[in-house]
């Protein structure tokens, strides 16, 4: 166990030491503002506070953890043995940056509370952020702090004892669009149909009659083989599935289809199944719970993980109507359209609402790779390079890698071979 001493012991201190000592390193932490109480004991410990007191070592603090609300806040970046960090501290310090501070700043997602430009669907683009600015969105930089001062730690006291972490991997597989051709509507199919005639491409006319008639099988229903491919493989793997009105969006199968429901019954024996949230329940939380309420009626079971449609995050509104909708777990902090580690880690925290100064009761599980981000590549090899990058990069903190996967992109038509390449992947 360390003892902590702090001149004053604030909400955002609590958060991020407990998630630091507690999620991290795996040993209990305890705080005091007690000088006498700090002096006179005898186990580990050591001080984060704004001046040292006695000869123990000493992380001087930023004022970061003691504010309230959201101000602006000077970054400078400087390296730790090649490592990108902020906010630095003084000479007499342990460490040569608050690595407390700057891991709330990444973790609440502080900078996105910021003013900022948002992309057309209203979500804060990656190119905004601290971390592409400065070159390390690619490193879960706070699980690579953590890591060293660990190491750290035990030079200090080598008498504490740290749990090893194991490295997980997960697959997150989007089902936004169960079917290509099949499961739906007249209107829709003959809609499609003219508007591929409108362009000339007469062999999508084909293929869809061609499906819908029974001659071929739909390209996005690749389902069987995903999960016989998936009982062989050590990853564990959520579906989610979209299960919402038709809107501009929001186009898979109808809530009403019973092929539709028997389908995500079917995979619900086989693995976790929860819900794709859909681009409607932006900021509509009556829509949200029905949603939910709508695919635990299918499933029989509770659903409690849940993933935005289009990574579709606005801070902090989205993670309190997520709570609120009695959601315990979410699955969409990352980017789209960028590889990299959104909140700077590759394990899971709770939200820290710096709006309100508190933690809400939801885990938010970080992605770091979605398939979507290659979707212009035409090169196989360069693909599966960069997803070992970055496999390699989680599992030497022993963290865990989330990849996002879709059947669509699976099945669909493309450059790459996405089916061969999701085998390689999940076999690494």
């Amino acid at each position: 166990m360390f003892l902590v001493y702090t001149e004053k012991i604030t909400p955002r201190f609590t958060y991020i030491f407990k998630h630091i000592f507690g999620r991290m390193l795996n040993v209990d932490v305890r705080f005091t503002s007690d000088q006498d109480f700090f002096l006179k004991y005898q186990g580990a410990k050591f001080i984060y506070a704004r001046n040292s007191i006695g000869n123990s070592p000493f992380i001087r603090m930023h004022d970061l953890l003691l504010e309230q609300g959201i101000n602006d806040v000077e970054i400078y970046i400087q390296d730790w043995d090649e490592i990108p960090c902020f906010f630095p501290t003084s000479k007499n310090c342990f460490l040569p940056f608050d690595v407390f501070a700057a891991s709330f700043y990444l973790l609440s997602r502080y900078e996105e509370y910021l003013p900022h430009l948002k992309d057309e669907h209203g979500r804060y683009p990656a190119s905004e952020s601290l971390a592409f600015k400065n070159g390390f969105l690619e490193f879960p930089v706070v699980d690579i702090w953590i890591h060293k001062l660990k190491t750290i730690l035990l030079k200090l006291f080598p008498e504490v004892v740290f749990p090893s972490r194991i490295f997980e991997k997960q697959l997150l597989m989007d089902v936004s669009a169960s079917y290509e051709f099949k499961e739906k509507d007249v209107l829709r199919t003959i809609g499609a149909t003219l508007l591929d005639l409108s362009k000339l491409h007469i062999g999508r006319v084909f293929e869809r009659f061609s499906v819908l008639f029974g001659i071929q099988r739909d390209a996005y229903d690749n389902f069987d083989e995903l999960l016989q491919f998936q009982k062989d493989q050590k990853w564990k793997t959520i579906y989610f599935f979209l299960f919402a009105d038709y809107s501009t969006y929001d186009k898979n199968s109808s809530v009403n289809s019973k092929r539709f429901k028997e389908l995500i019954k079917k995979i619900a024996d086989y693995t976790i199944v929860s819900l794709m949230a859909s681009y409607e329940t932006h900021n509509d939380l009556a829509n949200l719970k029905k949603e939910r309420k709508r695919l635990i009626n299918v499933i029989n079971r509770p659903v409690k993980r849940v993933r935005v449609r289009f990574n579709r995050i606005q801070i902090p509104e989205t993670y309190r109507n997520l709570t609120d909708a009695e959601f315990n777990e979410d699955y969409t902090m990352g980017y789209t359209n960028y590889v990299g580690f959104r909140a700077g880690t590759c394990t899971p925290f709770y939200f820290y609402d710096v709006g309100y100064e508190v933690q809400l009761p939801i885990l938010v599980n970080s992605f770091c790779l979605q398939d979507k981000a290659f979707q212009h590549y035409s090169n196989k090899k360069v693909i599966l390079r960069k997803v070992q990058s970055m496999h390699a990069a989680v599992e030497a903190v022993n963290g865990r890698f989330l990849m996002v996967f879709s059947n669509e992109i699976i099945g669909g038509k493309s450059y790459v071979d996405w089916k061969t390449l999701y085998k390689e992947i999940v076999n690494l």
